[in-house]
């Protein structure tokens, strides 16, 4: 059968391509170089949280920047912008019911 976006598709029964589109962000890693001190706090810490040094960091980082007013201004920049309509989306098709009605 076809590919889709990005060669991403695989074929089902009925013939048609299904297709995964990201919805959510992609994390990227990054080194990071700190006093032993600060380590061995930051191990702590994520112990204490049940979690890695590394997402606690990345917690941390996003608290930071969710602190700052340009976050906030481009958030409801964000917040402003319409929807994309693309045509063959589930989201353009009709209802259940819409599709049931029959003309009288």
């Amino acid at each position: 059968m076809g590919e889709g976006v990005g060669g991403q598709g695989s074929a089902t029964r009925s013939g048609f391509t299904r297709t995964s589109c990201y919805t959510e962000f992609v994390l990227k890693n990054v080194t990071i170089t700190v006093e032993e001190d600060a380590l061995r706090w930051a191990r702590k810490q994520a112990a204490e949280e049940n979690t890695s040094v590394s997402k606690l960091v990345g917690r941390m980082l996003e608290d930071k920047m969710r602190q700052t007013d340009e976050y906030w201004a481009a958030y409801e920049k964000w917040k402003r912008i319409k929807p994309i309509l693309i045509p063959g989306l589930a989201a353009n098709r009709l209802t259940r019911e819409e599709a049931n009605e029959r003309p009288r």
